[in-house]
This record gives C-alpha cells, structure tokens and sequence, in this order.
C-alpha cells in the first residue's frame, strides 16, 4: 500500500463505484497494519454517511441447497427494482 495515500482521492473513486479504489479500500479496512488502520479511519471520515440505510442479510446452508440460486435470483429481483446489491461469499472451511 502506498505510504502517502491521497485519502480525499481514493474517498471520490470509491464514491464513483471504482472497483480498483473499492479494493484498496476493503484492504486497508481489513489490514492489521497499524498505518492501514490509521488509513482506514481516515477514509470511513471523509466518506458521507448514505442516505439509506443498507440491508446485511446472511445466507447459510449445506452443500446444494440452493444458496446460489437464491442469491442470484433475489440479487436479479432486488436489481430490477433500482436496488444495488453486493455478495461476499466466503467458504469456511478454506483456511487463508
């Protein structure tokens, strides 16, 4: 991560929906590191608090069930109706 991060910059790509910028920032905001930290508040200060609240909804299940399809049906259904949505699919039994 560049030391000399220009917050002010990466807060107006994140809020043009910058893929790039969107992943720096998810690393930042994860990172142990006490400068991404400190970096990481930064950003989360200078970006505006959103106008609606967001919806965090947890899909859990054995193997084949369905989750994906579900996902991407109600991802399709919630879309078709102005919505944004974002996945983040994590599998737990891969270790890092």
């Amino acid at each position: 991560m560049v030391k000399n991060l220009d917050i002010s910059a990466l807060a107006e790509a994140v809020l043009s929906q910058d893929r790039r910028a969107l992943a720096r920032a998810i690393t930042l905001a994860e990172s142990t590191r006490p400068d991404h930290r400190a970096q990481a508040e930064a950003l989360l200060a200078t970006l505006p608090v959103p106008d609606m609240p967001s919806v965090r909804l947890g899909i859990t299940g054995a193997p084949g069930v369905g989750k994906s399809t579900f996902i991407e049906a109600f991802g399709n259904l919630l879309t078709s109706h102005g919505r944004r949505v974002a996945v983040l699919a994590v599998d737990p039994t891969s270790f890092r």
